[in-house]
């Protein structure tokens, strides 16, 4: 019986696409992430007793709170009928393409997990986890979840059944995240996606997908490089970015191996061979934004290899 009645965990914001790997690619970030209290409480309902960080933004309502949907329903499929409260700290801008609906979902059930005394591995947890994204997107995507749980960079092979990987992450790969003030609602940004595309985009597609992972395997920052190339999605998504172009070719002309959306945006992220670099490419980026006025927010580290914590 567990005697424990109140976990704190942190989980870690995340990078989804990378690119090439549209809903199936993700790496997780040092920083930011979102800290989340579960505690045991004497009634039997599930309840958030407080948001910080989101200036009033996120609802408070159990059903339509992903990290609460989570809870609910690890509670419902494992028949624990216990009363739960929620306190959560948000730690990074709403909307950002940084998984932020994610780490709250991966925290809590992640505290939850050790409140319990459950015993359930990470790779079990995500699948409750997911259930959170069906609120902010409307499907249970794993991209932003697994990296956020898990650290490092991730694979989903399959959806149907679950089948996640977990890849090499080079030791001196950094990346860059800025984030614009800007919105991009993720919805949005995933209904304006063609669903019917050319055969050669495929391939090329796919060849940098593979590229891409070999390149993690084989610690070939050159081949990193040259495989973060998207001929799918982002010349859609990137009509909902101002200055985009410029933006992407200041970066790769500062050093970067590679630039790309993170998630749906609006931030936008590199990887680097180097903390210098990454420091560099962060500053010019936000110069450009800088130039039009645009205020921005920007992350540099090495990949967060640990995932969720408590």
């Amino acid at each position: 019986m567990a005697t424990t009645q109140r976990i704190e965990a942190f989980a870690p914001a995340s990078c989804a696409n990378l690119n090439c790997g549209f809903d199936i690619l993700g790496f997780a970030l040092e920083t930011p992430g979102d800290t989340v209290i579960i505690q045991k409480a004497q009634h039997k309902n599930v309840i958030i007793k407080k948001i910080t960080g989101d200036a009033g933004k996120l609802p408070l309502n159990p059903d339509k709170n992903t990290a609460s949907v989570a809870v609910k329903y690890l509670l419902k499929k494992l028949n624990i009928k216990c009363g739960i409260e929620i306190t959560i700290h948000k730690n990074m801008p709403l909307e950002s393409g940084l998984g932020s609906s994610a780490a709250s979902s991966v925290a809590a059930i992640y505290a939850l997990n050790n409140l319990l005394e459950l015993g359930l591995s990470k790779m079990e947890l995500i699948q409750y986890a997911m259930m959170g994204e069906t609120v902010a997107s409307g499907e249970a995507h794993a991209d932003n979840i697994a990296p956020s749980m898990l650290g490092g960079f991730i694979l989903i092979r399959s959806y149907t059944p679950l089948d996640i990987i977990q890849l090499p992450t080079p030791k001196d790969l950094y990346y860059t995240i800025v984030h614009p003030n800007i919105s991009i609602n993720t919805k949005e940004a995933r209904s304006i996606l063609r669903h019917n595309v050319a055969l050669k985009d495929v391939i090329t597609q796919t060849a940098n997908l593979g590229g891409l992972i070999s390149g993690l395997y084989l610690n070939d920052y050159a081949l990193i490089g040259r495989s973060l190339n998207d001929v799918i999605i982002e010349p859609v998504r990137a009509l909902l970015m101002p200055y985009f172009n410029e933006v992407k070719d200041v970066a790769l002309n500062s050093g970067a191996l590679g630039f790309g959306i993170s998630g749906s945006g609006p931030s936008l992220f590199t990887l680097n061979k180097s903390k210098d670099s990454a420091l560099v490419v962060a500053e010019r980026m936000i110069n450009v934004f800088n130039k039009y006025r645009i205020k921005c927010m920007s992350y540099s580290a090495k990949i967060n290899t640990t995932g969720a914590v408590s």
